[in-house]
């Protein structure tokens, strides 16, 4: 696996699924501006894909107040995806999800971003924030069994808003609205004496 942080992020250029509609290509670039959280995921019809694309759901307006899209990608075909998006949720589907969900069929963006699990042809849970740039920011990657935080991709997004605003750096299990730390020695000396 390769640390995409501080580079460029790869271009994609899939077809996606966005509610009911698909888009035959969906780029990256055209969100320039915007932060981006891309995740990818296994495959659809499975067991903790489905609770994290509605995870992600329903903190889509959090997101949303960020100036942050929300991506989504897997393996699947945009059919597949359609198939997922018309599955209601108690019956393991993802119907209500209304960001977009990209087809890498052809595995080309789990190969860029390194997070292609080659020998079952599916992507690990990668997950990249993006800045307005369009350069990678910060990267997680878990294994299949493990679903991820979405409260810790909305705190990444924070602290890099506010990095950006403020030019103070985020502490350890920094919150929204907690002190940070100017990147000195005596900004380090200041935060531990208070």
């Amino acid at each position: 696996m390769g640390v995409l942080v501080g580079k460029k992020a790869p271009e994609i250029a899939l077809k996606a699924v966005v509610k009911d509609k698909i888009i035959d290509r969906f780029t990256l670039s055209s969100l320039e501006g915007k932060y981006v959280v891309l995740f990818f995921y296994p495959l659809d019809f499975t067991f903790v894909c489905p609770t994290e694309l509605h995870a992600f759901q329903a903190k889509l307006k959090e997101f949303e107040a960020r100036n942050t899209q929300l991506v989504a990608c897997s393996v699947d075909s945009h059919f597949s995806h359609l198939a997922w998006l018309n599955t209601p949720h108690n019956k393991g589907g993802i119907e209500g999800v209304e960001y977009p969900i990209l087809s890498d069929i052809n595995k080309e963006a789990s190969r860029a971003y390194n997070v292609l699990k080659e020998d079952e042809g599916i992507a690990y849970r990668g997950l990249f924030l993006i800045d307005r740039e369009g350069v990678v920011r910060h990267q997680v990657v878990n294994d299949l069994p493990l679903g991820r935080s979405v409260d810790e991709a909305l705190r990444m997004v924070d602290a890099l808003t506010f990095f950006e605003q403020n030019g103070e750096v985020c502490p350890a299990n920094w919150k929204k609205g907690e002190k940070a730390m100017q990147p000195t020695a005596a900004g380090l000396e200041t935060y531990f004496s208070s």
